[in-house]
């Protein structure tokens, strides 16, 4: 008879380790959270998140003690059934991921395996390349345990698909689930412990290593090019008198083959995912020497974006005008900046000689860090909008769709308003606000 999972272990706490870890315990699994990080250690056993996440730290509230935090990879592995790897896979050169965190973690695994007789199962969630769960942390697990997978223990890799600033959600209520198994046994157990703990009936898609791995990548990349085409059609839109990037993708979307999910033309793709899974395949692909033009040219287009509304800007910009740039963060409801267009815009502005002022609600601290001190963070929106004569709207808060005309009042000579989103279009009819929607046809003739 097959082990049931009920005992859950979570390597890793941080943006998606510690979002897994809490839904395990609320709903209702005894689960162990390790980190080598002290700190988030004791910040989750004070019941605190250490990270940005809609909803997150009202579940730890309510967790009522089921999610321990340690940092003995013994005592886990003894007090747990399954443990999952969430450590982060960094991009090398040339677009590939290390595995010196996932291999490091697989050695203290292996050696707590050794002295551990009931079975146990290893899922690694961490994305990678194709080719490493059987080629490197297999054979790893194996030798510093002295113990045969399959036979002794189980191993999955089983990546989660979860955009941030909807972890919770997206974790509870996947679309799917993709398991690649070492054995019949080990894909099933992971498959019956999903089916009690996501909230929908999500289906699920077992194979190999190899071939979880590869879709991991496709899938991610396949989004990307998605995106950077609906970017394509906004920019040829904006060139056709009466054309509109909406009309056109919603009526795409209706196609069944198409859909309208991630297919709104705009600005570039961000975040610590989309860019470097897309890099992956591409260094993948050319590695089994198969061309990458479609990754390579999604890339391309995809950092287009930043130097064309640069000079779009340029070309609305008074002499010595100063540019606000609202929203730093790479997508709604989230304070992460990596490769965040309104980041990438601002940096681009300032090698420029052109002033920056710019707000985010919640990234202000994270852009901080990265940015110099030649771009200006304001303390409120509407600071932001009164000291520039152009502001963009890059990042589509709901708080940046509340903007009335009264913040732009008190500007000596008419404000552009760039909406990358075209989420105020109602600013169209202020006489004082040079209003400029991207992907609409009109947007030639407002210059």
């Amino acid at each position: 008879m097959e082990l049931e999972l009920r005992r859950i272990s979570v390597v890793g706490l941080g943006k998606l380790g510690l979002p897994l870890a809490a839904c395990f315990a609320w709903r209702g699994f005894a689960t162990i959270g390790l980190d080598v990080d002290s700190s988030k250690l004791q910040a989750v056993r004070q019941g605190v998140s250490t990270i940005y996440e809609p909803r997150l730290q009202e579940i730890m509230c309510a967790l009522g003690g089921r999610l321990a935090a340690t940092d003995d990879y013994e005592k886990t592995v003894m007090d747990s059934d399954v443990t999952f790897i969430l450590v982060p896979t960094p991009s090398e050169a040339g677009g590939g991921f290390s595995l010196q965190y996932v291999l490091e973690v697989a050695q203290h695994l292996g050696d707590a395996l050794r002295k551990k007789s009931a079975y146990h199962l290893v899922v690694l969630t961490s994305t990678v390349l194709p080719g490493s769960t059987e080629k490197e942390l297999r054979p790893l697990l194996e030798k510093r345990s002295g113990k045969q997978c399959i036979r002794d223990f189980g191993l999955c890799y089983n990546p989660e698909f979860v955009a941030l600033g909807s972890v919770i959600h997206n974790l509870l209520n996947p679309d799917f689930i993709l398991i690649g198994e070492s054995d019949t046994q080990a894909g099933s157990m992971l498959a019956g412990l999903y089916k009690r703990f996501c909230e929908n009936s999500p289906s699920v898609a077992r194979m190999n290593f190899v071939n979880a791995e590869l879709t991991k990548l496709a899938l991610n990349t396949y989004l990307t090019t998605k995106i950077s085409f609906a970017n394509t059609l906004a920019r040829i839109c904006e060139r056709l008198p009466g054309a509109d990037v909406n009309v056109v993708t919603a009526a795409l979307g209706l196609d069944s083959r198409i859909g309208g999910r991630y297919f709104k033309g705009a600005v570039g793709y961000g975040g610590p995912c989309f860019p470097r899974d897309n890099l992956a395949l591409a260094n993948f692909s050319r590695s089994v020497n198969v061309p990458a033009t479609l990754a390579e040219a999604t890339d391309v287009i995809n950092r287009q974006q930043v130097q064309w509304l640069l000079e779009l800007i340029k070309g609305y910009l008074p002499p010595e005008g100063k540019v606000g740039i609202l929203g730093l963060a790479y997508k709604p409801y989230s304070d992460v900046v990596e490769e965040a267009p309104g980041l990438l815009l601002a940096q681009a502005l300032v090698k420029e000689g052109i002033g920056v002022i710019a707000f985010d609600p919640v990234a202000m601290d994270n852009a901080r860090q990265v940015l110099d001190t030649s771009v200006t963070l304001a303390v409120s929106l509407q600071e932001c909008i009164q000291k520039t004569e152009v502001v963009v709207v890059i990042t589509p808060w709901e708080e940046f769709k509340q903007v009335s005309s009264k913040e732009f009042s008190g500007h000596k000579q008419p404000c552009v308003l760039i909406d990358c989103w075209r989420i105020l279009e109602r600013m169209e009819q202020v006489p004082d606000i040079i209003y400029v929607p991207l992907g609409i046809g009109s947007l030639n003739t407002r210059r």
